[in-house]
Protein backbone atom coordinates (compact mmCIF):
# COMPACT_ATOMS: atom_id res chain seq x y z
CA UNK A 1 0.00 0.00 0.00
CA UNK A 2 1.52 3.29 -1.10
CA UNK A 3 0.37 6.51 1.63
CA UNK A 4 0.60 8.84 -1.76
CA UNK A 5 -2.14 7.00 -3.38
CA UNK A 6 -4.44 7.31 0.28
CA UNK A 7 -3.66 10.66 0.22
CA UNK A 8 -4.94 10.89 -3.11
CA UNK A 9 -8.21 9.38 -1.98
CA UNK A 10 -8.69 11.50 0.89
CA UNK A 11 -8.21 14.71 -1.51
CA UNK A 12 -10.77 13.27 -3.31
CA UNK A 13 -12.95 12.55 -0.83
CA UNK A 14 -12.39 16.20 0.33
CA UNK A 15 -13.64 17.60 -2.06
CA UNK A 16 -16.44 16.15 -2.74
CA UNK A 17 -17.24 16.71 0.96
CA UNK A 18 -16.28 20.69 -0.04
CA UNK A 19 -18.64 20.91 -3.16
CA UNK A 20 -21.35 19.60 -0.76
CA UNK A 21 -20.99 22.09 2.15
CA UNK A 22 -20.32 24.82 -0.68
CA UNK A 23 -23.33 24.07 -2.54
CA UNK A 24 -25.52 23.07 0.51
CA UNK A 25 -28.77 25.42 0.58
CA UNK A 26 -31.16 25.22 3.57
CA UNK A 27 -33.68 22.88 3.12
CA UNK A 28 -36.84 23.70 4.79
CA UNK A 29 -38.82 21.34 2.48
CA UNK A 30 -39.26 18.14 0.98
CA UNK A 31 -39.14 19.63 -2.66
CA UNK A 32 -36.34 21.73 -1.76
CA UNK A 33 -34.57 18.28 -0.94
CA UNK A 34 -35.52 15.96 -3.12
CA UNK A 35 -35.95 17.94 -6.74
CA UNK A 36 -34.28 21.23 -5.81
CA UNK A 37 -37.89 23.19 -5.99
CA UNK A 38 -37.14 22.84 -10.01
CA UNK A 39 -34.44 25.23 -10.00
CA UNK A 40 -31.82 23.98 -12.03
CA UNK A 41 -29.92 25.65 -14.96
CA UNK A 42 -29.56 23.82 -18.92
CA UNK A 43 -25.89 23.20 -18.24
CA UNK A 44 -26.29 21.98 -14.66
CA UNK A 45 -28.97 19.73 -15.39
CA UNK A 46 -27.47 18.07 -18.74
CA UNK A 47 -23.97 16.96 -16.93
CA UNK A 48 -26.22 15.80 -14.13
CA UNK A 49 -28.13 13.44 -16.01
CA UNK A 50 -25.48 12.09 -17.93
CA UNK A 51 -22.95 11.49 -15.01
CA UNK A 52 -26.13 10.11 -13.47
CA UNK A 53 -26.27 7.96 -16.29
CA UNK A 54 -22.05 6.83 -16.49
CA UNK A 55 -21.99 4.57 -13.28
CA UNK A 56 -18.72 2.41 -12.97
CA UNK A 57 -19.49 0.45 -15.87
CA UNK A 58 -17.89 3.22 -18.16
CA UNK A 59 -14.43 2.77 -16.64
CA UNK A 60 -14.77 -1.33 -15.57
CA UNK A 61 -17.24 -3.01 -17.24
CA UNK A 62 -17.70 -1.37 -21.03
CA UNK A 63 -13.63 -1.18 -21.59
CA UNK A 64 -13.70 -4.92 -20.39
CA UNK A 65 -16.56 -5.84 -22.69
CA UNK A 66 -13.86 -4.27 -25.93
CA UNK A 67 -10.83 -5.64 -24.38
CA UNK A 68 -12.22 -9.62 -24.89
CA UNK A 69 -14.69 -9.55 -27.43
CA UNK A 70 -13.67 -6.44 -30.05
CA UNK A 71 -15.38 -3.31 -31.03
CA UNK A 72 -18.42 -5.05 -32.13
CA UNK A 73 -19.55 -4.39 -28.40
CA UNK A 74 -18.73 -0.57 -29.30
CA UNK A 75 -22.65 -1.13 -30.25
CA UNK A 76 -23.41 -0.88 -26.91
CA UNK A 77 -22.27 2.68 -26.93
CA UNK A 78 -24.43 3.27 -29.98
CA UNK A 79 -27.30 2.19 -28.20
CA UNK A 80 -26.75 4.46 -25.18
CA UNK A 81 -26.46 7.60 -27.47
CA UNK A 82 -29.24 6.68 -29.44
CA UNK A 83 -31.69 5.83 -25.73
CA UNK A 84 -30.16 8.90 -24.21
CA UNK A 85 -30.92 11.38 -27.31
CA UNK A 86 -34.38 9.67 -27.70
CA UNK A 87 -34.88 10.46 -24.09
CA UNK A 88 -34.15 14.12 -24.64
CA UNK A 89 -36.08 14.29 -27.35
CA UNK A 90 -39.46 12.81 -26.75
CA UNK A 91 -39.66 12.45 -22.60
CA UNK A 92 -37.42 15.00 -21.34
CA UNK A 93 -40.14 18.40 -21.90
CA UNK A 94 -42.81 16.42 -21.98
CA UNK A 95 -42.33 15.05 -18.20
CA UNK A 96 -41.09 18.22 -17.14
CA UNK A 97 -44.37 20.17 -17.99
CA UNK A 98 -46.26 17.30 -16.88
CA UNK A 99 -44.65 16.48 -13.19
CA UNK A 100 -45.16 19.87 -12.38
CA UNK A 101 -48.18 20.12 -13.81
CA UNK A 102 -49.40 17.24 -11.05
CA UNK A 103 -47.12 18.28 -8.30
CA UNK A 104 -45.03 15.72 -8.78
CA UNK A 105 -41.43 14.71 -7.38
CA UNK A 106 -41.48 10.45 -8.31
CA UNK A 107 -42.53 8.67 -10.97
CA UNK A 108 -44.73 6.74 -8.90
CA UNK A 109 -46.60 10.41 -8.07
CA UNK A 110 -46.63 11.10 -11.38
CA UNK A 111 -47.97 7.60 -12.48
CA UNK A 112 -51.23 8.04 -9.68
CA UNK A 113 -51.98 11.79 -10.45
CA UNK A 114 -51.90 11.03 -14.52
CA UNK A 115 -53.94 8.03 -14.82
CA UNK A 116 -56.13 8.78 -11.40
CA UNK A 117 -55.34 6.22 -9.22
CA UNK A 118 -57.38 6.61 -6.04
CA UNK A 119 -56.90 2.82 -4.69
CA UNK A 120 -52.55 3.74 -4.45
CA UNK A 121 -51.73 0.69 -6.45
CA UNK A 122 -50.21 2.05 -8.86
CA UNK A 123 -48.45 4.63 -6.86
CA UNK A 124 -46.62 1.84 -4.47
CA UNK A 125 -46.13 -1.03 -6.86
CA UNK A 126 -44.25 1.71 -8.91
CA UNK A 127 -42.07 2.66 -5.53
CA UNK A 128 -41.66 -1.00 -4.74
CA UNK A 129 -40.03 -2.21 -8.01
CA UNK A 130 -38.28 1.22 -8.34
CA UNK A 131 -36.53 0.38 -4.75
CA UNK A 132 -35.69 -3.36 -5.71
CA UNK A 133 -33.90 -2.98 -8.68
CA UNK A 134 -32.27 0.52 -7.71
CA UNK A 135 -30.24 -1.62 -4.73
CA UNK A 136 -29.08 -4.10 -7.00
CA UNK A 137 -27.98 -0.65 -9.08
CA UNK A 138 -26.23 0.73 -6.03
CA UNK A 139 -24.56 -2.31 -5.10
CA UNK A 140 -23.20 -2.72 -8.65
CA UNK A 141 -21.47 0.61 -8.02
CA UNK A 142 -20.45 -0.34 -4.50
CA UNK A 143 -18.87 -3.43 -6.33
CA UNK A 144 -16.75 -1.32 -8.51
CA UNK A 145 -15.60 0.73 -5.87
CA UNK A 146 -14.84 -2.24 -3.58
CA UNK A 147 -12.68 -4.07 -6.30
CA UNK A 148 -10.80 -0.83 -7.09
CA UNK A 149 -10.09 -0.15 -3.81
CA UNK A 150 -8.64 -3.93 -3.16
CA UNK A 151 -6.52 -3.91 -6.44
CA UNK A 152 -5.22 -0.10 -5.88
CA UNK A 153 -5.02 -0.42 -2.02
CA UNK A 154 -4.89 -4.44 -1.17
CA UNK A 155 -7.46 -3.47 1.62
CA UNK A 156 -10.29 -5.10 2.49
CA UNK A 157 -12.58 -5.07 -0.37
CA UNK A 158 -15.69 -4.78 2.82
CA UNK A 159 -13.64 -1.89 4.55
CA UNK A 160 -13.52 -0.50 1.47
CA UNK A 161 -17.18 -0.49 0.38
CA UNK A 162 -18.17 0.78 3.74
CA UNK A 163 -15.94 4.11 3.24
CA UNK A 164 -17.42 5.02 0.02
CA UNK A 165 -20.61 4.36 1.04
CA UNK A 166 -20.52 6.41 3.68
CA UNK A 167 -18.99 9.12 1.61
CA UNK A 168 -21.85 9.11 -0.51
CA UNK A 169 -24.42 9.13 2.01
CA UNK A 170 -22.93 11.74 3.87
CA UNK A 171 -23.35 14.55 1.34
CA UNK A 172 -26.36 13.50 -0.18
CA UNK A 173 -27.70 13.38 3.17
CA UNK A 174 -26.33 17.16 4.00
CA UNK A 175 -27.51 18.66 0.95
CA UNK A 176 -30.10 16.53 -1.30
CA UNK A 177 -30.97 17.38 -4.86
CA UNK A 178 -28.60 20.78 -5.24
CA UNK A 179 -25.73 19.28 -3.30
CA UNK A 180 -25.94 15.93 -6.06
CA UNK A 181 -26.52 17.87 -9.34
CA UNK A 182 -22.90 19.76 -8.40
CA UNK A 183 -21.21 16.94 -7.18
CA UNK A 184 -22.37 15.68 -10.24
CA UNK A 185 -21.31 18.42 -12.06
CA UNK A 186 -17.92 18.33 -10.72
CA UNK A 187 -17.62 14.29 -11.25
CA UNK A 188 -18.44 14.35 -14.56
CA UNK A 189 -15.75 16.94 -15.66
CA UNK A 190 -13.46 15.07 -13.45
CA UNK A 191 -13.65 11.84 -14.88
CA UNK A 192 -13.94 12.71 -18.75
CA UNK A 193 -10.68 14.45 -18.32
CA UNK A 194 -9.19 11.39 -17.13
CA UNK A 195 -11.22 8.56 -19.24
CA UNK A 196 -9.58 10.83 -22.09
CA UNK A 197 -6.14 11.06 -20.06
CA UNK A 198 -5.50 7.21 -19.63
CA UNK A 199 -5.73 5.62 -23.24
CA UNK A 200 -4.18 8.49 -24.72
CA UNK A 201 -1.21 8.48 -22.49
CA UNK A 202 -1.20 4.30 -22.90
CA UNK A 203 -1.01 4.53 -26.97
CA UNK A 204 1.98 6.80 -26.47
CA UNK A 205 3.92 3.99 -24.88
CA UNK A 206 2.84 1.18 -27.45
CA UNK A 207 5.31 0.74 -30.28
CA UNK A 208 3.85 -0.06 -33.10
CA UNK A 209 0.61 2.18 -32.43
CA UNK A 210 -2.59 0.25 -34.18
CA UNK A 211 -0.15 -1.89 -35.98
CA UNK A 212 0.40 -3.27 -32.64
CA UNK A 213 -3.85 -2.90 -31.32
CA UNK A 214 -4.30 -5.15 -34.99
CA UNK A 215 -1.64 -7.89 -34.11
CA UNK A 216 -2.56 -8.27 -30.60
CA UNK A 217 -6.05 -8.45 -31.44
CA UNK A 218 -5.55 -11.01 -34.40
CA UNK A 219 -3.40 -12.95 -31.86
CA UNK A 220 -6.04 -13.44 -29.11
CA UNK A 221 -8.51 -14.24 -32.10
CA UNK A 222 -10.83 -10.72 -31.56
CA UNK A 223 -12.08 -8.89 -34.33
CA UNK A 224 -11.56 -5.18 -34.47
CA UNK A 225 -14.84 -4.89 -37.11
CA UNK A 226 -17.58 -3.12 -36.01
CA UNK A 227 -19.28 -6.06 -38.18
CA UNK A 228 -17.44 -9.30 -37.94
CA UNK A 229 -19.73 -10.96 -40.57
CA UNK A 230 -23.11 -10.52 -41.85
CA UNK A 231 -24.97 -13.68 -40.95
CA UNK A 232 -28.06 -13.93 -39.03
CA UNK A 233 -26.35 -14.41 -35.91
CA UNK A 234 -24.02 -11.53 -36.27
CA UNK A 235 -26.58 -9.45 -37.15
CA UNK A 236 -28.96 -10.40 -34.61
CA UNK A 237 -26.15 -9.23 -31.98
CA UNK A 238 -26.08 -5.95 -32.98
CA UNK A 239 -29.07 -5.35 -32.70
CA UNK A 240 -29.81 -6.99 -29.28
CA UNK A 241 -26.86 -4.60 -28.07
CA UNK A 242 -28.36 -1.45 -29.39
CA UNK A 243 -31.72 -2.17 -28.27
CA UNK A 244 -30.91 -3.84 -25.03
CA UNK A 245 -29.51 -1.12 -23.92
CA UNK A 246 -31.06 1.99 -25.78
CA UNK A 247 -34.30 1.10 -24.60
CA UNK A 248 -34.07 1.12 -21.19
CA UNK A 249 -33.32 5.06 -20.87
CA UNK A 250 -36.68 5.73 -20.99
CA UNK A 251 -37.61 4.17 -17.35
CA UNK A 252 -34.23 4.94 -15.25
CA UNK A 253 -35.75 7.16 -12.79
CA UNK A 254 -32.24 8.57 -11.51
CA UNK A 255 -32.37 9.84 -15.20
CA UNK A 256 -35.65 11.19 -15.81
CA UNK A 257 -35.82 12.90 -12.77
CA UNK A 258 -33.24 15.12 -13.60
CA UNK A 259 -35.18 16.17 -16.34
CA UNK A 260 -38.23 17.22 -13.70
CA UNK A 261 -34.93 19.75 -11.69
CA UNK A 262 -34.38 21.85 -14.95
CA UNK A 263 -35.79 25.70 -13.87
CA UNK A 264 -37.07 26.42 -16.76
CA UNK A 265 -37.99 23.11 -19.94
CA UNK A 266 -37.52 25.19 -23.19
CA UNK A 267 -33.63 25.03 -21.84
CA UNK A 268 -34.10 21.27 -21.94
CA UNK A 269 -33.02 21.23 -25.61
CA UNK A 270 -29.64 23.03 -25.01
CA UNK A 271 -29.23 20.55 -22.42
CA UNK A 272 -29.76 17.82 -24.70
CA UNK A 273 -26.94 18.82 -27.16
CA UNK A 274 -24.44 19.44 -24.49
CA UNK A 275 -24.86 16.41 -22.52
CA UNK A 276 -25.12 14.23 -25.63
CA UNK A 277 -21.86 15.48 -26.85
CA UNK A 278 -20.17 14.87 -23.51
CA UNK A 279 -21.52 11.43 -23.71
CA UNK A 280 -20.21 10.65 -26.93
CA UNK A 281 -16.31 12.39 -25.88
CA UNK A 282 -17.04 9.73 -22.83
CA UNK A 283 -18.00 6.62 -24.29
CA UNK A 284 -15.64 6.79 -27.29
CA UNK A 285 -12.33 7.09 -24.50
CA UNK A 286 -14.13 3.94 -22.79
CA UNK A 287 -14.01 2.12 -26.33
CA UNK A 288 -10.36 3.70 -26.58
CA UNK A 289 -9.32 1.93 -23.24
CA UNK A 290 -10.68 -1.44 -24.56
CA UNK A 291 -8.84 -1.46 -27.30
CA UNK A 292 -5.22 0.00 -26.38
CA UNK A 293 -5.34 -2.70 -23.51
CA UNK A 294 -5.15 -5.36 -25.79
CA UNK A 295 -1.52 -4.35 -26.81
CA UNK A 296 -0.86 -2.77 -24.20
CA UNK A 297 -1.94 -6.17 -21.85
CA UNK A 298 -0.96 -8.19 -24.96
CA UNK A 299 -0.52 -11.76 -22.20
CA UNK A 300 -3.88 -10.75 -21.00
CA UNK A 301 -5.68 -10.11 -17.42
CA UNK A 302 -6.96 -12.04 -15.03
CA UNK A 303 -10.00 -10.15 -14.31
CA UNK A 304 -10.72 -8.12 -17.58
CA UNK A 305 -12.59 -5.37 -15.83
CA UNK A 306 -9.74 -4.13 -14.06
CA UNK A 307 -8.27 -3.19 -17.24
CA UNK A 308 -8.27 0.95 -16.52
CA UNK A 309 -7.33 0.65 -12.92
CA UNK A 310 -3.94 -1.56 -14.03
CA UNK A 311 -3.31 0.62 -16.74
CA UNK A 312 -3.22 3.41 -14.70
CA UNK A 313 -1.56 1.85 -12.12
CA UNK A 314 1.31 1.26 -14.78
CA UNK A 315 1.45 4.37 -16.44
CA UNK A 316 1.77 7.11 -13.37
CA UNK A 317 3.09 7.86 -10.06
CA UNK A 318 1.55 6.57 -7.22
CA UNK A 319 -0.18 9.56 -6.17
CA UNK A 320 -0.89 10.59 -9.74
CA UNK A 321 -2.41 6.98 -10.16
CA UNK A 322 -3.93 6.95 -7.06
CA UNK A 323 -6.10 10.80 -8.42
CA UNK A 324 -6.98 9.54 -11.89
CA UNK A 325 -8.35 6.25 -10.48
CA UNK A 326 -10.57 8.53 -8.19
CA UNK A 327 -12.30 8.83 -12.08
CA UNK A 328 -13.91 5.77 -11.63
CA UNK A 329 -14.98 6.79 -8.18
CA UNK A 330 -16.53 10.07 -9.31
CA UNK A 331 -18.42 7.38 -12.14
CA UNK A 332 -20.04 5.27 -9.34
CA UNK A 333 -20.42 7.97 -6.89
CA UNK A 334 -22.32 10.72 -9.61
CA UNK A 335 -24.87 7.57 -10.37
CA UNK A 336 -25.08 5.86 -6.91
CA UNK A 337 -26.04 9.38 -5.14
CA UNK A 338 -28.76 10.44 -7.63
CA UNK A 339 -29.71 7.02 -7.32
CA UNK A 340 -29.88 7.28 -3.33
CA UNK A 341 -31.66 9.92 -3.72
CA UNK A 342 -34.67 8.86 -5.32
CA UNK A 343 -35.07 6.03 -2.74
CA UNK A 344 -35.24 8.57 -0.27
CA UNK A 345 -37.70 10.59 -1.89
CA UNK A 346 -39.82 7.49 -2.76
CA UNK A 347 -39.61 6.34 1.17
CA UNK A 348 -41.18 9.75 2.05
CA UNK A 349 -43.18 10.47 -1.14
CA UNK A 350 -44.31 7.05 -1.27
CA UNK A 351 -44.53 5.52 1.27
CA UNK A 352 -44.47 7.63 4.35
CA UNK A 353 -46.71 10.61 3.21
CA UNK A 354 -49.08 7.90 1.59
CA UNK A 355 -49.90 4.79 3.54
CA UNK A 356 -48.69 5.92 6.52
CA UNK A 357 -48.89 9.88 7.41
CA UNK A 358 -51.08 11.52 4.64
CA UNK A 359 -50.87 14.84 6.47
CA UNK A 360 -47.81 15.00 7.55
CA UNK A 361 -45.67 18.26 7.24
CA UNK A 362 -43.08 19.44 4.62
CA UNK A 363 -40.39 19.44 7.80
CA UNK A 364 -41.58 15.91 8.67
CA UNK A 365 -41.85 14.44 5.42
CA UNK A 366 -37.77 16.26 5.16
CA UNK A 367 -36.58 13.91 8.10
CA UNK A 368 -38.01 10.77 5.95
CA UNK A 369 -36.46 11.94 3.04
CA UNK A 370 -33.07 12.02 4.81
CA UNK A 371 -33.60 8.87 7.20
CA UNK A 372 -34.50 7.58 3.68
CA UNK A 373 -30.94 8.45 2.60
CA UNK A 374 -29.30 6.64 5.18
CA UNK A 375 -31.66 3.52 4.87
CA UNK A 376 -30.94 2.69 1.11
CA UNK A 377 -27.29 3.70 1.60
CA UNK A 378 -26.49 0.49 4.48
CA UNK A 379 -29.32 -1.59 1.91
CA UNK A 380 -27.30 -1.65 -0.81
CA UNK A 381 -23.84 -1.71 1.13
CA UNK A 382 -25.02 -5.16 2.31
CA UNK A 383 -26.15 -6.26 -0.95
CA UNK A 384 -23.07 -5.45 -2.31
CA UNK A 385 -21.40 -7.76 0.34
CA UNK A 386 -22.23 -10.67 -2.19
CA UNK A 387 -19.63 -9.63 -4.92
CA UNK A 388 -19.87 -12.89 -7.10
CA UNK A 389 -21.67 -10.84 -9.90
CA UNK A 390 -19.48 -8.45 -12.74
CA UNK A 391 -20.42 -5.13 -12.83
CA UNK A 392 -21.64 -5.24 -16.26
CA UNK A 393 -23.96 -8.02 -15.56
CA UNK A 394 -25.37 -6.20 -11.89
CA UNK A 395 -26.09 -2.92 -13.92
CA UNK A 396 -28.00 -4.67 -16.98
CA UNK A 397 -29.93 -6.58 -14.70
CA UNK A 398 -31.40 -3.54 -12.80
CA UNK A 399 -31.15 -1.30 -15.93
CA UNK A 400 -33.25 -3.86 -17.98
CA UNK A 401 -35.46 -4.46 -14.91
CA UNK A 402 -35.94 -0.10 -14.05
CA UNK A 403 -36.49 0.13 -18.34
CA UNK A 404 -38.97 -2.42 -19.02
CA UNK A 405 -41.06 -1.94 -16.16
CA UNK A 406 -41.59 1.93 -16.10
CA UNK A 407 -40.03 3.13 -20.01
CA UNK A 408 -43.09 1.80 -21.90
CA UNK A 409 -45.45 3.74 -19.45
CA UNK A 410 -43.40 6.85 -19.42
CA UNK A 411 -44.18 7.07 -23.05
CA UNK A 412 -47.81 5.88 -23.19
CA UNK A 413 -48.76 8.40 -20.45
CA UNK A 414 -46.89 11.12 -22.76
CA UNK A 415 -48.07 10.02 -25.90
CA UNK A 416 -51.29 7.48 -25.32
CA UNK A 417 -54.95 9.06 -24.54
CA UNK A 418 -56.06 5.41 -24.79
CA UNK A 419 -53.79 4.15 -21.50
CA UNK A 420 -55.03 4.29 -18.06
CA UNK A 421 -54.16 2.62 -14.54
CA UNK A 422 -55.21 -1.02 -15.19
CA UNK A 423 -53.10 -1.11 -18.52
CA UNK A 424 -50.55 0.86 -16.38
CA UNK A 425 -50.37 -2.06 -13.51
CA UNK A 426 -50.59 -4.66 -15.92
CA UNK A 427 -47.49 -3.13 -18.20
CA UNK A 428 -45.48 -2.62 -15.16
CA UNK A 429 -46.17 -5.93 -13.22
CA UNK A 430 -45.23 -7.67 -17.00
CA UNK A 431 -41.83 -5.35 -17.57
CA UNK A 432 -40.85 -6.19 -13.96
CA UNK A 433 -41.70 -9.66 -14.15
CA UNK A 434 -40.19 -10.47 -17.38
CA UNK A 435 -36.71 -8.85 -16.96
CA UNK A 436 -36.24 -10.17 -13.68
CA UNK A 437 -36.95 -13.69 -14.45
CA UNK A 438 -35.86 -13.97 -18.05
CA UNK A 439 -32.58 -15.20 -17.69
CA UNK A 440 -34.05 -18.38 -16.25
CA UNK A 441 -36.84 -18.64 -18.69
CA UNK A 442 -34.48 -17.84 -22.10
CA UNK A 443 -33.01 -21.38 -22.18
CA UNK A 444 -36.60 -23.06 -22.06
CA UNK A 445 -37.39 -20.94 -25.25
CA UNK A 446 -34.78 -20.86 -27.30
CA UNK A 447 -31.31 -21.58 -27.46
CA UNK A 448 -30.00 -17.93 -28.43
CA UNK A 449 -29.53 -15.29 -25.64
CA UNK A 450 -31.79 -12.67 -25.70
CA UNK A 451 -31.67 -9.41 -23.60
CA UNK A 452 -34.32 -9.38 -21.27
CA UNK A 453 -34.76 -5.90 -22.36
CA UNK A 454 -36.50 -6.54 -25.63
CA UNK A 455 -39.29 -9.18 -24.67
CA UNK A 456 -39.73 -7.41 -21.01
CA UNK A 457 -40.06 -3.81 -22.92
CA UNK A 458 -42.41 -4.71 -25.50
CA UNK A 459 -44.50 -7.09 -24.07
CA UNK A 460 -45.07 -4.77 -21.21
CA UNK A 461 -46.00 -2.15 -24.04
CA UNK A 462 -48.59 -4.68 -25.73
CA UNK A 463 -50.43 -5.41 -22.30
CA UNK A 464 -50.81 -1.85 -21.66
CA UNK A 465 -52.66 -1.25 -24.57
CA UNK A 466 -54.80 -4.45 -24.55
CA UNK A 467 -55.56 -4.07 -20.90
CA UNK A 468 -56.27 -0.52 -21.50
CA UNK A 469 -58.76 -1.24 -24.27
CA UNK A 470 -59.92 -4.26 -23.12
CA UNK A 471 -60.69 -2.73 -19.40
CA UNK A 472 -61.93 0.90 -21.31
CA UNK A 473 -64.57 -0.90 -23.15
CA UNK A 474 -65.99 -2.63 -20.08
CA UNK A 475 -66.31 0.33 -18.37
CA UNK A 476 -67.93 2.76 -21.27
CA UNK A 477 -70.44 -1.13 -21.54
CA UNK A 478 -71.27 -0.52 -18.28
CA UNK A 479 -72.21 3.69 -18.34
CA UNK A 480 -74.34 2.74 -21.44
CA UNK A 481 -76.27 -0.01 -19.53
CA UNK A 482 -76.73 2.55 -16.62
CA UNK A 483 -78.20 5.10 -19.00
CA UNK A 484 -80.48 2.49 -20.70
CA UNK A 485 -81.70 1.64 -17.51
CA UNK A 486 -82.34 5.15 -16.58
Amino acid sequence: MNTEIYIAFLAYFSILLAIGLISYKKQTSEADFIMGSRSLNFWLTALSAHASDMSSWLFMGFPAAIFVAGLSQSWIAVGLLLGMFMNWQFVATKLRIATEKNNSYTLSSFFESHFADKSGTLRILTATITVFFLTCYLSAGLIAIGRLLESVFGIDYYFGLTVAASVVMLYTFIGGFITVAWTDLFQAIFLLFMIMLVPAMAFSTIDGGWESIQAAASAQEISLSFIPDTSPASIMTIIFLVFGWGLGYFGQPHIVTKFMGIKDAKDLHKSKYFGISWEILALTAATAIGLVGMSYFKNGLANPELVFIEMVKSLFHPFAAGFILCGVLAASMSTMDSQILVCASIFSEDFYKHAIHKKASSKELLRVSRAGVIGISLLSLFIAFNKNATVLEAVQYAWSGLGASFGPLVLMALYSSKANKYGAIAGIVTGGVIAGTWDLVNPWIIDYAIPSMLPAFFLSLLMIYVVSVLSGRKAEGEIQKAEVRI
